[in-house]
């Protein structure tokens, strides 16, 4: 047989198998343990029902690792194929039931029908490496988040005008809660305390924000039910918060070293409003390498950032974001578009003239990030780092 297609349906501890003909016969179903041994021995016998074999999977996350560097190790094409696509497409199958078994046949078939699949390419260790930082820290950011609004929630148990007062989401604030929570704590120790506790724990400004505390605190007389519970639980919260922050400033210092190895480092940092964070961003998110991409267009694309038509009968030229796209992706190129719009004047005297057109801020900022994707491309692919291009001269009057 020269051609077969195998689709993976992957699980943690199982994936499951079907390999199918041109003709989309199933030539092999089975259940395989996630484990180096049953999957090289699946690979074999996958390799001896056909010349070619195409693999498709549904996820391409930590559970198909090693399953997908041994069909790299082993030279073998594997397509993705994302769990929506898989879902949609099982409309079209017999069978109102869903099985692990039905969705790699799913999957396998719509590798042997669909024409708009890119092979996979087992990326290299440093971009695998900032994937993971990144996945981390935006872990660490959303606890953040979540742990800061928590912390003002109680604090307002305790004392309104001294949550209004504290701005939690600077350390200073956060470091003062881990000694004193209570009006009464802080209006018995006073503003001279205050500060001189803060100065021995290196807070800026420990002055201000002493004399801004206990203000706060001489505003309420009355003390609130469970205040003393509610002091343990703020000082914990305090602390847990500036742990984060901790954690938050190690992993960017590592995504950072990670990011200034790779080639094309230097390149997106001479882009305006493309940092270190947004550069690595874009490095996750599209491999490091530009020829995977054949275009300006097709890495647009691949962004979200270019728009794609939905004509209908006399309707023409409806544009609308595509569905299918990098969410982390675009969310580099939106973001690096927006901070341009502050640091660059070609990109705000871009951003205007198309406000002037009638578009609204999004998409404004939508229509400059595109922009920037084709001369983000092009110095990629000549690897030149970008250089501002001289103003006009100014004519003189006559």
């Amino acid at each position: 047989m020269e051609r077969a297609w195998a689709g993976v349906d992957i699980g943690k501890e199982h994936h499951h198998a079907v390999v199918i003909d041109a003709d989309g016969a199933r030539l092999l179903s089975r259940r395989v343990r996630n484990d180096e041994t049953a999957l090289l021995e699946l690979i074999g016998q996958v390799a001896e029902l056909a010349d070619e074999v195409d693999w498709a999977v549904d996820l391409v996350t930590s559970e198909s690792a090693l399953l997908l560097t041994l069909l790299s190790a082993h030279q073998q094409r594997v397509f993705y194929i994302s769990g929506s696509q898989v879902n949609s497409a099982a409309s079209g199958y017999r069978g109102a039931g869903k099985t692990d078994a039905k969705d790699a046949a799913i999957i396998a078939d719509q590798a042997r029908m669909r024409r708009d699949l890119t092979p996979l390419r087992i990326d290299d260790e440093l971009i695998v490496e900032l994937r993971m930082l990144l996945a981390r820290r935006r872990d660490l950011a959303g606890d953040r988040v979540r742990l800061v609004n928590r912390l003002h929630q109680q604090l307002l148990g305790i004392s309104p005008a001294l949550e209004r007062a504290l701005d939690l989401t600077t350390k200073g604030p956060l470091v003062l809660l881990t000694g004193y929570q209570t009006p009464e704590a802080l209006r018995r120790a006073g503003v001279a305390e205050i500060e001189s506790w803060l100065r021995s724990q290196k807070v800026k400004n420990a002055a201000a924000l002493a004399v801004k505390a206990v203000t706060a605190a001489s505003a309420q007389q009355t003390t609130l039910p469970g205040q003393r519970l509610a002091a343990e639980l703020v000082a914990e919260m305090a602390k847990g918060v500036i742990t984060l922050d901790e954690q938050l400033k190690h992993t960017d210092k590592l995504i950072e070293g990670r990011f200034r190895r790779h080639r094309t480092a230097e390149i997106l940092l001479s882009m305006p409003g493309i940092g270190v964070l947004l550069g690595a961003e874009f490095l996750a998110a599209t491999g490091g390498d530009i020829t995977a991409f054949a275009s300006a267009d097709h890495l647009a694309g691949y962004g979200g950032v270019a728009p794609v038509p939905r004509d209908s009968g006399r309707v023409s030229g409806n544009l609308h974001r595509p569905r299918r796209y990098h969410r982390g992706l675009q969310h580099a190129l939106y973001t690096s578009a927006l901070i341009s719009i502050r640091c660059n004047e070609r990109s705000r005297i871009f951003y205007d003239r198309k406000r002037s057109e009638g578009k609204r801020h999004t998409q404004a900022v939508l229509a400059l990030a595109r922009r920037r994707v084709n001369v983000l491309w092009a110095l990629l692919r000549d690897n030149r780092c970008y250089t501002p291009s001289p103003p006009e001269p100014v004519l003189a009057a006559a």
